[in-house]
């Protein structure tokens, strides 16, 4: 069920559980990567919880068969993975899911569920009818029965048409960083640090392509009122050298600029790397003409955003404050688990860790470096090629010039223990600003119609795992239902 209230239906339901006293919040924190990694940590950590706080996992999963909870546990989701499974917008007693209800296009009640309590009846009859009078009902209670098996026939069909049409594109709602920041205000709780992370979430769906730039426009403008509002200050008032300001100003859409030469920072942008095609003498050559020009007026290269200062320096932008809490939750190290990605991650959320911020910044560099050097990997070993309806790796390239209006799945190695490959699918540049992605559901029936072995344990549906044997038949299958 889709709460309205924030407040009334969330917050001050659970403080009066005496989970917060004076605000000093009694939790625990638990990281998951996936479906499997949140039934564990459930069944470890659900004794003696009675509500559940889910942040950026469980709407597009039917939470309550998944977990199989007690009937007075209550879950509160905030995830702005779409589309929410049905079976969460209408439980009206244990899921509550934060969220914008204008957001969602729902299928009705009617269309999903069914109450079948009357559908198989049997007539009884009397026994003081005669035998004609019961063969007369029982001819018309076959007759009614045979309307009803049609009824729910075509009722079954309509359900199964909109489902799929429901379920069809995996998308993104609003940014949960957003939505809790836009509770802490209501509350009158909200602070310059809350802010500063409700700027990095809305950021970070733009920056990885999970919004398109209208709806990054339009989080930025009700942002940029608040930080307004928080940040302006009187003349007569005295500002802490060392407090938070936030301050809006456009900002060059390149990769850590500050942070290493421009020309790295053009070659390691995903934008401008695939628009200069770097990755060739003519592209590189291109891209020091467009230096010697310099005419940056492309909305691809300037990009409205958010600076964060914390006294006399440490300077940040909300793009670069992304990339480096990305690269650091994508960071396994030998032994490192997500929990302690997770962990590290939110140390460089913190403004007086400099140390983990300078560390990370290292990292997300090394990390932009490798995706462009396994993409031109890619063409020179001539490892991209034209399926018909989409593109993927492992074979040889393809020169269509249709590229740029065609998805990519993309097949990396797993676990070679157990042969598997984790499989993407990245839809094509010419959908960007819808960023909606159909893998998901194409996955599972290609899956499916082949009997092929895969493990679908990721929140993002456009992500699973396949195993190696499988890989062709896969594929063939894929390649007939997108053609």
């Amino acid at each position: 069920m889709i709460i309205k209230d924030f407040r009334k239906e969330f917050y001050d339901v659970i403080q009066h559980q005496s989970l917060f006293q004076c605000d000093q919040i009694l939790y625990t924190i638990v990281p998951v990567a996936g479906k499997e990694d949140l039934e564990r940590s459930y069944l470890e950590n659900s004794e003696g919880i009675r509500h559940v706080v889910m942040i950026n996992c469980g709407s597009n999963i039917d939470i309550i068969e998944t977990l199989q909870p007690e009937e007075y546990i209550k879950f509160y989701i905030c995830d702005s993975h779409r589309p929410v499974d049905v079976h969460n917008l209408y439980n009206a007693v244990q899921v509550k899911l934060l969220m914008r209800s204008s957001e969602l296009s729902v299928p009705e009640y009617d269309e999903v569920f069914r109450d079948d309590d009357n559908s198989d009846e049997e007539d009884s009859g009397n026994d003081s009818d005669t035998s004609e009078s019961a063969t007369r009902k029982r001819k018309r209670f076959d007759d009614a029965a045979i309307e009803r098996r049609m009824e729910r026939r075509k009722w079954e069909e309509n359900r199964v048409k909109v489902l799929f049409d429901y379920m069809q594109f995996s998308t993104y709602g609003t940014s949960s960083a957003l939505l809790m920041f836009e509770l802490a205000w209501k509350m009158s709780k909200d602070s310059n640090d809350l802010l500063w992370l409700a700027i990095i979430g809305v950021t970070d769906q733009y920056v990885h392509y999970k919004t398109g730039r209208e709806k990054y426009i339009e989080d930025v403008m009700a942002l940029q009122s608040h930080v307004s509002r928080l940040n302006h200050k009187d003349d007569e008032e005295i500002i802490s050298i060392n407090c938070l300001k936030i301050q809006y100003d456009d900002e060059l859409h390149l990769s850590l600029y500050r942070h290493w030469s421009l020309f790295e920072s053009l070659c390691h942008s995903i934008n401008m790397a695939c628009k200069f095609k770097v990755w060739t003498l003519k592209g590189q050559k291109r891209l020091n003409e467009f230096l010697a020009e310099m005419g940056l007026v492309d909305e691809d290269v300037i990009l409205p955003s958010f600076f964060a200062q914390y006294g006399f320096k440490n300077k940040l932008c909300a793009t670069d404050v992304t990339y480096v809490t990305a690269a650091i939750l994508e960071n396994y190290e030998k032994g490192a688990s997500s929990t302690d990605c997770f962990l590290k991650a939110m140390d460089v959320l913190s403004r007086s860790n400099t140390s983990a911020m300078e560390k990370g910044i290292d990292l997300a560099r090394r990390q932009l470096q490798a995706v462009i050097a396994q993409v031109q990997t890619f063409l020179d070993m001539h490892q991209v090629i034209s399926a018909g309806p989409f593109l993927y790796a492992f074979m040889q390239e393809s020169r269509n010039k249709k590229c740029r209006n065609l998805p990519l799945v993309l097949g990396v190695p797993q676990d070679s223990e157990h042969g598997t490959v984790l499989v993407i699918g990245i839809p094509p540049l010419s959908m960007d600003d819808e960023r909606k992605n159909f893998f998901g559901k194409a996955f599972e029936q290609a899956a499916t119609s082949t009997n092929c072995r895969t493990i679908h344990n990721y929140f993002d549906t456009f992500m699973m795992e396949l195993k190696s044997d499988d890989r062709s038949k896969f594929f063939d299958s894929l390649i007939s239902l997108l053609n």
